[in-house]
């Protein structure tokens, strides 16, 4: 009897054991990343995260910011597992530096740049000479692509500096856009995406910038070295490179490559 009791006692530990790898098996299966986002993604990267948690088991958390805030805050060690940046140049830097996995960068959207007032009133490009405009929002060049992209427009009219006086600063194109629209600026540079999450009847009036007069707004996303063996994060960038999530952000003001 002392021989079969060992025995069951044996048999009944090896099931659990094997029990309890199958379940940590699948509490592998499952993780959750963090990802840092540019802001004028925000809109879209909501909409992709309810697909991406619907479709599997993992799930992410977002944190928002300029592109060039949220790169200092990976480069001082802030705990990113994804880098969605809103610009190719960050995330190479972050590659060159080693806070990035190499071979892992791809641009995931082509940022499109309005100007935009939230009135109903005829806009076009001479709007931005005419003497009665007091205040012209952008997103601070040098944290922010759209700004940068905003800056090139200017200068390619050649309005740069009779401007100079009338520029309002915004630290990222969320806050620009928040500018206009209570406003503290008449009219600005923003992201198409921003306008089109608005309801129709909201959206004032607006026009599309030729790509040609500024520099393409190629947003890259990238792997980040915490983010390396974290399989929540892998599992997002496929999905970010699927037909699902392309047709996603393309139809919320981008274009996809």
């Amino acid at each position: 009897m002392p021989f079969l009791g060992r025995m069951v006692r044996f048999w009944v530990s090896f099931i659990c054991a094997i029990y309890g790898l199958v379940a940590c098996d699948k509490m592998t299966d499952a993780s959750d990343a963090r990802i840092a986002v540019a802001t004028n993604f925000k809109p879209v990267m909501d909409v992709l995260e309810a697909r991406f948690e619907a479709e599997t088991e993992h799930e992410i958390d977002i944190v928002t910011g300029s592109t060039g805030a949220l790169y200092a805050q990976i480069t001082q060690g802030a705990p990113y597992d994804v880098f969605l940046s809103a610009d190719q140049l960050r995330p190479q830097k972050l590659e060159e530096g080693g806070h990035a996995v190499e071979g892992m960068r791809f641009t995931y959207a082509l940022g499109q740049l309005a100007l935009w007032h939230p009135e109903n009133a005829p806009i076009n490009l001479q709007r931005l000479i005419d003497p009665k405009l007091r205040r012209l929002a952008i997103a601070n060049p040098e944290l922010a692509p759209y700004g940068r992209a905003a800056h090139d427009v200017l200068k390619a009219l050649g309005f740069e500096e009779m401007l100079q006086d009338k520029l309002v600063y915004g630290e990222n194109i969320g806050q620009t856009f928040a500018f206009i629209r209570t406003g503290n600026a008449e009219i600005g540079f923003v992201a198409l995406s921003q306008l089109l999450e608005l309801p129709e009847a909201a959206r004032g009036a607006w026009l599309l910038i030729d790509g040609q007069l500024h520099a393409p707004i190629r947003q890259e996303a990238q792997l980040l070295q915490r983010g390396a063996d974290n399989q929540a994060a892998i599992a997002f960038l496929d999905f970010l490179r699927s037909r699902a999530a392309t047709d996603i952000i393309s139809t919320l003001g981008y274009d996809v490559l």
